[in-house]
């Protein structure tokens, strides 16, 4: 035997009835079972096409009846007797991941799309971040050597002495933090490049 149910409505697309109904002909054990989505008068549909024993499809009948997702709106569920041939549920089954890979692939596009201009902002300030590194370790070369001049000069030089290793010491804590901050930054480059080629 072969049934045909059909739900219209104002939201039937998109809520899960198609997921719902191939799970449930699976759990009875249907062979030949399609479903898609339609327009009937200006309405979303949904038709359900079922081929089964009497007592199968009257318990699918009753589950249309009586199941709906939580965000469908529907008006009208009507079952008519189908005579034509009812496909394999494997097709239906494809059909559908060919559907979740057409709105899949967009997606991981644009993914990839975003992680290469992430990337690219991240050797950019890579490349900042280096280029600090090398102008702070210029100046504190160069506060060394003023410090090595400092003991020459006829005033009292011990008060200087330390305020000159005050800033030198601080400025190599700052330049061991960039450093820590660079190594870091490479880490989850490597990681991010690892994930977006792999």
């Amino acid at each position: 035997m072969k049934l045909k149910i059909i739900i219209t409505g104002n939201k039937v697309h998109g809520v899960g009835y198609r997921v719902m109904f191939v799970n449930k002909a699976l759990s009875l054990g249907i062979s030949n079972f399609n479903v898609f989505n339609t327009f009937l008068q200006g309405n979303q549909a949904v038709f359900a096409v079922i081929e089964g024993d009497e007592d199968v499809l009257e318990e699918f009948r009753s589950y249309a009846n009586t199941v709906k997702p939580d965000e469908a709106e529907v008006d009208n569920i009507s079952f008519e007797e189908y005579r034509n041939v009812v496909p394999p549920i494997e097709r239906v089954m494809q059909a559908f991941q060919m559907e979740q890979w057409g709105k899949g692939i967009p997606i991981l596009l644009k993914m990839l799309e975003k992680q290469d201009k992430t990337l690219e902002k991240q050797d950019t300030l890579l490349s900042v971040t280096e280029n600090g590194f090398k102008e702070l370790n210029e100046e504190i070369h160069i506060i060394r050597q003023n410090t090595s001049l400092i003991p020459a000069m006829k005033e009292d030089t011990s008060e200087i002495k330390s305020n000159t290793r005050e800033i030198v010491d601080k400025l190599q804590n700052k330049y061991e933090e960039l450093s820590r901050e660079i190594v870091q930054m490479k880490v989850t480059l490597a990681k991010i490049e690892t994930k977006v080629f792999a």
